[in-house]
């Protein structure tokens, strides 16, 4: 596992307007972390197919159906940036580019108000 790969995570439980279910996630932990076998958890970006995300402007970004082996259009919601076990990462799609990656990063750092 590695920063920018994405994966489909199981996201339960979960409450209120929080990303919940069974959705691709963007790994964004470093890799220091990642690379690590003892390590648990990770910190990943869940990923939304509606395009009601799409308004928030600075902290959602677009990721386009093809890009990460995503079948669909989808939003990385950058607000909703979350720890994981390990574990609940079920089957890895594939990698961002670093272009996309770089828009995910400026994406946190908005909602983080990070300058």
């Amino acid at each position: 596992m590695k920063r920018g790969d994405v994966y489909i995570a199981e996201l339960f439980p979960r409450s209120g307007s929080e990303q919940t279910g069974r959705r691709p996630v963007v790994v964004i932990s470093n890799d220091g972390f990642n690379l690590t076998p003892n390590w648990q958890t990770t910190i990943v970006v869940p990923l939304s197919t509606s395009m009601n995300q799409a308004r928030r402007i600075r902290t959602t970004i677009l990721i386009p159906s093809g890009e990460g082996g995503l079948s669909r259009d989808s939003v990385a919601v950058c607000h909703q940036v979350t720890t994981l076990d390990r574990s609940k990462l079920k089957q890895r799609l594939g990698e961002l580019s670093s272009a996309k990656l770089l828009e995910i990063e400026r994406g946190l750092k908005a909602s983080m108000d990070i300058g």
